[in-house]
């Protein structure tokens, strides 16, 4: 491996919107640097770090799945 070419590997303390903090390894900032978060997944609806289920009554994937049945088979 090439020296002196990857960014600083550090550890930083992420502190979540309600106040719960811990720490990680990460190039941001510098050693001992905090990160404060301004979304996290107790309060954003769409955030991706999973829990989500996809419920479609009706809509547009069953409208989809039903027009495209017997497309490929």
């Amino acid at each position: 491996m090439k020296k002196d070419i990857h960014p600083d590997y550090h550890p930083v303390k992420v502190v979540m919107t309600d106040g719960t903090e811990y720490w990680t390894r990460s190039t941001y900032g510098e050693d001992g640097a905090s990160l404060q978060l301004d979304i996290d997944p107790s309060t954003h609806p769409a955030w991706t770090g999973g829990g989500q289920h996809l419920i479609d009554r009706g809509g547009r994937l069953s409208r989809f799945k039903n027009k495209y049945a017997g497309f490929l088979g």
